[in-house]
């Protein structure tokens, strides 16, 4: 798949515009796009949840299902939440890249 990066606005492809389809699936609010409304992650809703088992299981199942609904180039293998402080999340994916059949990883993916 082909597209624009978003802060050079040159051309990019393969894994490249997968990592930036990725951050922009899980720093989406659901309802922000007006045209899609499901579009995005549940993340935002628990970036100030308090730190604990319950919040940490949440937000991995909330970045799982974003990106098996929007992304249908990978299917996750391992979240791993990095860091969980109020308003800001990072985190760490492993997945299966689809097309080519391999185990990529996305390291710092940050809500704020």
């Amino acid at each position: 798949m082909r597209g624009t990066d978003s802060t050079t606005g040159r051309a990019i492809s393969g894994i490249d515009h997968l990592k930036q389809s990725i951050r922009d699936v899980l720093t989406t609010r659901i309802g922000s796009r007006v045209m899609r409304r499901d579009y995005g992650s549940g993340l935002f809703d628990l970036i100030d949840a308090p730190t604990n088992q319950a919040t940490v299981l949440d937000i991995i199942a909330a970045t799982i299902d974003a990106l098996l609904k929007w992304e249908p180039r990978i299917y996750p293998q391992r979240v791993h939440l990095r860091n969980h402080a109020p308003g800001h999340v990072v985190i760490d994916l492993t997945a299966l890249y689809i097309p080519e059949g391999r185990i990529i990883s996305i390291e710092g993916i940050t809500i704020a």
